[in-house]
């Protein structure tokens, strides 16, 4: 399988996720934010990031679809990624009494199951990252 393909796979995994998840909290939209207000790292800007999670994960999707910023997106992806599982760890670690701020499908894993899904996507991301550093771009015009 070509490195490219294997990065749009790979793209197009992060697209799903981050839709899905997106349009979960989009749909459920007061218990999402209920569940925002019941953590403590977040609290009292369960507003703000309630708006601001789905639409980062749409923002994101919309880079990984669009083959000019996919290697951004994957970048993004990443990043996203590294901040939910940091979040999950934390909870898990600190947090007696865990919320669920999760939609969908996603919401029926525990908490130390969906960690270890958050880190096997973010693996998942720099392998994305790595490959597509490989593929050249071909929106670049060369000079020479």
């Amino acid at each position: 399988m070509s490195k490219k393909l294997m990065t749009e796979i790979i793209a197009g995994l992060f697209i799903l996720l981050f839709l899905y998840t997106a349009l979960s909290k989009l749909n459920e939209f007061a218990l999402f934010k209920h569940f925002l207000w019941t953590s403590p790292l977040i609290g009292r800007k369960a507003n703000i990031v309630a708006w601001v999670v789905p639409a980062v994960e749409i923002l994101v999707s919309l880079l990984l679809f669009l083959p000019a910023t996919r290697r951004r997106g994957l970048y993004a992806s990443f990043m996203l990624m590294l901040a939910f599982t940091i979040y999950l760890a934390y909870m898990i670690i600190f947090v007696p009494k865990l919320p669920c701020s999760c939609g969908g499908v996603i919401s029926q894993l525990s908490w130390q199951q969906h960690l270890i899904f958050n880190i096997v996507f973010t693996i998942l991301s720099v392998v994305g990252i790595r490959l597509s550093k490989a593929v050249p771009a071909s929106n670049h015009v060369s000079l020479s």
